[in-house]
C-alpha cells in the first residue's frame, strides 16, 4: 500500500453566502436559529431511546436483543443513506433536502410512538434513520451559508447545537419516558414539525451545486488505503461504542429518570471533549497518537465494566467517563477521514460513514443476544473489538503520518463535520 498524499485544507466556499465575511455582526438571521433548533432535535434522537429500552421490552414482551434492534435498524439505514445524501442535495438543493429529512423524521417518529410491537418500532426507526441522514448531511453547510459573523462563528453555533442535542437526548427521553415509552417518540415528532414549519417560512432557497455528486464516488474513495484504514478502524471501535450505548441500560436495570441522567452525563462529557478537548490535544500531540490513546482507554473502560458488570456504581462511572474517550476519538478519527484521501470531503465522509454505520449496526443486536447468556460478555467483546481497532490503526499508521505535519485551524468546517459524523 502507498501513503495517501496530504490534502490542502481549503476554506468553505465564499459562495455559500454573503455573511461569510470575517466582520462580526450582532445576532444571527432567524433562518440560522431555525436550522440550529432543528439540529438540536436531530441530535437528541441519538440517545433519546436509551432510557426507554427496558420499558419497551417489558411492556411489549421483547428480549434485550429484540429491543436493541431499535439502534441497529436506525444506524444501518443511516449508514446506507449517507451514500446518497450528496446525490440528493446536489440535485435538489439544501432547503429541499433539509425539509425532506425533517418530514421523514416527523412521520416515522410518530409512527414509532403509535406502534404495537417491537418489530414495528424497529421498522419505523429505520425510516427515522433515513430522514436523519438527509438532515445532518446538509445542516452544517446551511448554517455556514446563512450565518453572520464569519465561518468560525457559524461553526461555534453548530457545535453548540450538536452538544446540546447529544446531552439533552437521554435527559428528555428519561423525563418523557417516565410517563410512557411512547412519549419521547411523539415529542420528537412534534418538535421536528415545529422545526419544519420554521424552515419553510424562514430559510431561503439556496443555489444548487454546479456539479451533481456521483453515487459511485464514495465507493471509489474507499480504494485509497488511508481512507480504508480509518474506516475499518472506526468499524471495529464502533462495535464497542454502540455496545455501550444500546446494551448498558439492561445490566443497569434502573428507572427512566436514572438512565436519562446517567447518559446525560455521558453526552455532556462527549460533547465537551469533542468540541473543546479534542482539538487542543490534536494540536499538541498529533492526530494518530491521540486516537490510539483514546481508543485504548475506551477498551480498558469496557474491560473494567465487564469485570464489574454486577456492580452498578462501576457501570455508572464507566458509562459517564467513556464520554471523554469517545468524544476525543470521534472528532479525531473523522478529522482523519477528510485527510486520508485526495477526494472531496463530503465524498470521504459518505464512504467512511457507510462502512462505520453499516458495520457497527450489528453491535446492538449481538450485544443483546450475548447479554441474554452472560451479562458481562457484551462488554468483553466490545473491549476486544476496540483493542483490535487500535491494532489496525497502528498497523497502517504510516498511511496517516502526513496528518501530523500540520495543525488544523480552530473551528474549521471540516472539524465540525468530523464531530457530526463521528457522534451520530
Amino acid at each position: 500500500m502507498t501513503t495517501s498524499a496530504p490534502i490542502t485544507r481549503p476554506a468553505f466556499p465564499a459562495a455559500l453566502g454573503p455573511d461569510n465575511a470575517a466582520v462580526s455582526k450582532p445576532g444571527q438571521p432567524k433562518s440560522v436559529w431555525a436550522v440550529a433548533f432543528a439540529s438540536v432535535i436531530a441530535f437528541m434522537g441519538i440517545g433519546l431511546v436509551d432510557p426507554i429500552l427496558k420499558p419497551i421490552g417489558e411492556q411489549l414482551h421483547a428480549s434485550p436483543s429484540q429491543v436493541t434492534l431499535l439502534f441497529t435498524s436506525y444506524m444501518l439505514v443511516t449508514g446506507v443513506a449517507m451514500l446518497i445524501t450528496g446525490v440528493v442535495s446536489s440535485r435538489f438543493g439544501a432547503k429541499k433536502t433539509l425539509l425532506a429529512g425533517l418530514s421523514i423524521i416527523v412521520v416515522f417518529a410518530a409512527l414509532a410512538g403509535s406502534s404495537g410491537t417491537v418489530g414495528q418500532i424497529v421498522g419505523f426507526r429505520a425510516g427515522w434513520g433515513l430522514g436523519n441522514a438527509l438532515f445532518i448531511a446538509t445542516a452544517l453547510a446551511t448554517i455556514v451559508g446563512a450565518a453572520s459573523g464569519g465561518v468560525a462563528r457559524a461553526i461555534v453555533l453548530y457545535e453548540a447545537a450538536l452538544g446540546i442535542g447529544i446531552a439533552a437526548g437521554p435527559l428528555v427521553g428519561g423525563f418523557l419516558g417516565h410517563f410512557s415509552w411512547r412519549a419521547p417518540f411523539f415529542g420528537v415528532s412534534a418538535l421536528m414539525a415545529i422545526a419544519f414549519i420554521a424552515l419553510v417560512v424562514l430559510l431561503p432557497e439556496s443555489p444548487k451545486p454546479a456539479h451533481p455528486t456521483s453515487i459511485t464516488a464514495p465507493f471509489k474513495a474507499l480504494t485509497f488505503p488511508g481512507l480504508l484504514l480509518v474506516s475499518v478502524t472506526a468499524l471495529l471501535y464502533n462495535y464497542g461504542f454502540f455496545t455501550l450505548l444500546a446494551y448498558t441500560p439492561f445490566p443497569l436495570n434502573m428507572g427512566t429518570y436514572s438512565i436519562g441522567f446517567i447518559f446525560f452525563g455521558w453526552g455532556l462529557l462527549l460533547a465537551l471533549s469533542s468540541v473543546v478537548i479534542a482539538p487542543k490535544l490534536q494540536r499538541r500531540f498529533g492526530t494518530v497518537p491521540m486516537m490510539a490513546l483514546a481508543l485504548s482507554l475506551f477498551a480498558a473502560d469496557l474491560a473494567v465494566m465487564a469485570v464489574f458488570t454486577d456492580h452498578k456504581p462501576v457501570l455508572v462511572i464507566g458509562t459517564v467517563i467513556s464520554g471523554l474517550f469517545l468524544g476525543v476519538n470521534n472528532t479525531l478519527i473523522t478529522e482523519a477521514v477528510v485527510e486520508a484521501a485526495p477526494v472531496e470531503r463530503s465524498t470521504a465522509s459518505a464512504a467512511y460513514s457507510f462502512v462505520r454505520f453499516a458495520g457497527g449496526a450489528a453491535a446492538p443486536y449481538l450485544a443483546g443476544k450475548l447479554g441474554e447468556h452472560q451479562a458481562s460478555l457484551p462488554f468483553w467483546v466490545g473491549a476486544a473489538c476496540t483493542a483490535a481497532a487500535v491494532a489496525v490503526l497502528f498497523s497502517g499508521r504510516k498511511l496517516l503520518s502526513h496528518m501530523d505535519d500540520h495543525a488544523p485551524a480552530a473551528h474549521t468546517p471540516a472539524e465540525a463535520r468530523a464531530i457530526t459524523l463521528g457522534d451520530d
